[in-house]
């Protein structure tokens, strides 16, 4: 079992930045491949990125692509989402989610059904 946190949401203006951190705690981190998922009122639950187990391998929804970067330091047991240039459709709760990777380099999945654990949620909100 892994347990996930994450933090650093809040409020920004449009054009501003913000890092998110998720903290895993239990089973050894770097078996566990990574992703940050959102969800905006009203809507699904929607990929934004991921992230192998070596950080080698990220994956991004076009959305963000470009303007998002996931990292990860395995020594911190902690993996990063950072957020430039950001839109008010980017408002939404953040999770992050881990699963146990056989692929240590590449392995990367973008459907929430591949994730076994999850995050309580931080708020994001870009005003205009």
């Amino acid at each position: 079992q892994v347990q996930l946190v994450e933090s650093g949401g809040g409020l920004v203006q449009a054009g501003g930045s913000l890092r998110l951190s998720c903290a895993a705690s239990g089973r050894t981190f770097s078996t566990y491949a990574m992703g940050w998922f959102r969800q905006a009122p009203g809507k699904e639950r929607e990929f934004v990125g991921a992230i192998s187990r070596s950080g080698r391998s990220t994956n991004y929804a076009d959305s963000v692509k470009g303007r998002f970067t996931c990292s990860r330091d395995n020594a911190k047991n902690t993996v990063y989402l950072q957020m430039n240039s950001l839109k008010p459709e980017d408002t939404a709760v953040y999770y992050c989610a881990a699963r146990i990777s056989s692929d240590y380099s590449l392995g990367v999945y973008l459907s929430e059904y591949a994730y076994d654990y999850w995050g309580q949620g931080t708020q994001v909100t870009v005003s205009s």
